[in-house]
């Protein structure tokens, strides 16, 4: 299992305005900067899914695996041979909003899913957040 996690706390944000931002799926392109496009139908709610499409790929299916409203969620990604979780978290604490970001790849073939996908993903987190956390001071 290969794990990575990136967490920052921010001051004058409101877990409201982040959450719509996490929820808002379709709209996910505007601060998320390597994606061409994001489609959700539905609700954010377990069991959902929605396609996201990285520049100059293909779309892929993730499915909503857990969702507490509010506080976090996670999606899975499924490889051949693999499956990439990612968690996001909001926590407020006396010093600001805590965002964090926890990817968890597993299965036989993660070491070939780690160097192809999920390491660059887990490289470009702070970069999203930083992005996402000015839109929603926008």
């Amino acid at each position: 299992m290969w794990i990575r996690s990136f967490g920052k706390v921010y001051q004058g944000l409101k877990k409201e305005d982040i959450w719509h931002l996490w929820t808002d799926v379709n709209n996910w392109p505007t601060w998320h900067g390597d994606l061409e496009s994001c489609k959700m139908e539905g609700p954010f709610v377990v069991g959902n899914h929605f396609f996201l499409q990285p520049k100059g790929m293909k779309p892929i299916k993730i499915a909503l695996t857990a969702v507490e409203e509010g506080r976090s969620f996670t999606d899975c990604t499924p490889f051949f041979g693999a499956k990439m979780f990612d968690t996001h978290g909001i926590e407020e604490t006396p010093h600001g909003l805590r965002l964090t970001n926890t990817l968890v790849v597993t299965g036989p073939l993660s070491w070939l899913w780690v160097k192809l996908v999920a390491q660059n993903v887990a490289d470009t987190v702070p970069e999203e957040m930083e992005a996402m956390v000015a839109l929603a001071r926008g």
